[in-house]
């Protein structure tokens, strides 16, 4: 039997860890910062596991699916940031070639994040037994003359990594790899639409442009606190819910009081935090929850991919009814929702959605109830509601010669919000919108989700509309049709 001496045993140990490190992140993490990175900080565990996955091409759920952007929404001072420094190491020691962008809130940051991922690349080891970054990738070397605060190449590269705050720029660099870290501070700027609407853009128009042209398929991170539905990552899952795979940790689990990492945090230090903080401040910072979607009207809308058919693929949706809400005023808006019964619930076809002209609506209305061979349609008819509904069955009448779809108006007498609020929990329930709901129908999708239930809106056009289909579902339809 081979028997190993003290150092032997130790130089095998070392040169299994590295190769370990070299094949895994999370490995590379433990030998790297072993302090930090243990096994039973089981997030960071999860962490690396979905880091490393991801870089790989490799399944983030249990579907199989594979994703190109990852969103990473997890509670501050829990490793995030320090495990992405970490992930830009490994990467480029996986792959030279790789050209990573990051961005940060501003420079200073998009500075730290840049001098801690190159110091991660040049560490040198205090003790002989320790592991870093040369031991684990030992040809990839920081390019002599080249390490500036924001931007630094790779022996044999021209270009790795550059990094920009908010307000910075990062033309003439493309990458393979897009890293966004927290670019939004806190609650004041992340509920003040001007800024978002300025990160956004500046965040589409010019960080996203700067894709590296050889490279189909960016990887692209967003790590943030969720604070609005403005915010970059509140857009991006209404714009492609998905195309991003979320990685969402809350501080604690709600329903079984158990703590994320008790070390980081425990639960007397969390409510210690929680005391004085305002609670949408603090659900947004440890639970994830956006500020502006705590209160919102419809906290969930049910969605379907296909309509309800039988087995020889005939839909079962019927009859089809339309619901209007006609502009009152100048800056109303023109609801018309088109849907159809299934089971006592209602799928929602179509939703047309304006602030144009009489002279416009009357007659694409007409044309859209045709189209879906609407059985009954429902306008209010307050405010020159009766108007509109005359026009448009005129219109049916003389153009289309179809006198089989019903025109009702009617005068609503109950009061708006009361009618919007207790209706809320039948919409959520009761009404299904087609999975690209946001897509279609942009405006609409966009104000139904953001509608408070406190407060005086601009505008309940939406939400008035859709709470009369509510009102109307089942067997009181049926009324009108007599």
């Amino acid at each position: 039997m081979l028997i190993l001496t003290d150092r032997e045993k130790r130089i095998l140990s070392k040169a299994s860890k590295i190769v370990l490190a070299r094949r895994s992140f999370w490995h590379y993490c433990k030998v790297i910062d072993p302090e930090f990175y243990r096994d039973d900080r089981l997030h960071l565990v999860k962490l690396c596991t979905v880091l490393n996955n991801f870089f790989f091409g490799l399944p983030l759920d249990p579907s199989g699916k594979v994703y190109k952007n990852l969103m990473i929404n997890i509670p501050p001072r829990f490793g995030k940031t320090r495990t992405l420094v970490h992930w830009t190491d490994w990467a480029l020691g996986k792959d030279n070639s790789h050209r990573i962008l990051t961005w940060s809130y501003n420079d200073d940051t998009a500075g730290d994040f840049s001098k801690y991922a190159r110091d991660g690349i040049t560490m040198e080891k205090i003790d002989p037994d320790d592991i870093v970054f040369s031991d684990v990738f030992p040809n990839t070397k920081v390019k002599q003359g080249s390490a500036s605060a924001y931007k630094w190449a790779l022996e044999g590269q021209h270009f790795n990594y550059l990094g920009s705050g908010v307000q910075g720029s990062v033309t003439s660099k493309g990458g393979t790899i897009q890293l966004v870290d927290d670019p939004i501070k806190g609650a004041i700027e992340a509920l003040n639409e001007n800024h978002c609407e300025d990160v956004w853009q500046r965040y589409t128009s010019t960080f996203l442009s700067r894709i590296e042209p050889r490279v189909q398929d960016t990887l692209k991170v967003m790590c943030m606190t969720r604070w609005s539905k403005g915010d970059p990552c509140g857009r991006l899952l209404q714009i492609e819910p998905e195309k991003w795979y979320v990685l969402k940790m809350e501080a604690m689990d709600k329903t079984t009081g158990e703590m994320l990492c008790p070390e980081f945090l425990s639960k007397d230090k969390y409510n210690d935090i929680k005391g004085p903080m305002m609670p949408e401040i603090f659900a947004a910072n440890y639970h994830q929850e956006p500020i502006d979607i705590i209160g919102k009207l419809y906290p969930s809308l049910k969605k379907y991919t296909d309509l309800p058919e039988d087995n020889n693929h005939k839909s079962l949706i019927a009859p089809v009814y339309a619901y209007i809400d006609t502009a009152d005023e100048g800056d109303d808006w023109l609801c018309c929702v088109i849907y159809g019964f299934y089971q006592g619930r209602a799928y929602v076809l179509d939703v047309y959605y304006t602030k144009a002209g009489m002279e416009i609506t009357e007659p694409e209305t007409a044309k859209r109830l045709m189209d879906f061979n609407v059985n009954l349609c429902k306008i209010e008819s307050n405010s020159g509601g009766r108007g509109f509904a005359r026009n448009v069955q005129r219109i049916l009448w003389d153009e289309y010669k179809r006198r089989d779809i019903i025109i009702k108006w009617f005068h609503q007498s109950q009061n708006k919000q009361g009618r919007i609020i207790s209706q809320s929990n039948n919409v959520m329930e009761n009404i299904f919108f087609p999975v690209d709901a946001a897509t279609r129908w942009p405006a609409f999708w966009e104000h139904i989700n953001a509608f408070q239930k406190e407060g005086k809106a601009k505008n309940d056009d939406a939400e008035d509309a859709l709470t009369g289909v509510a009102e109307n579902m089942g067997p009181k339809t049926v009324k009108f049709l007599k």
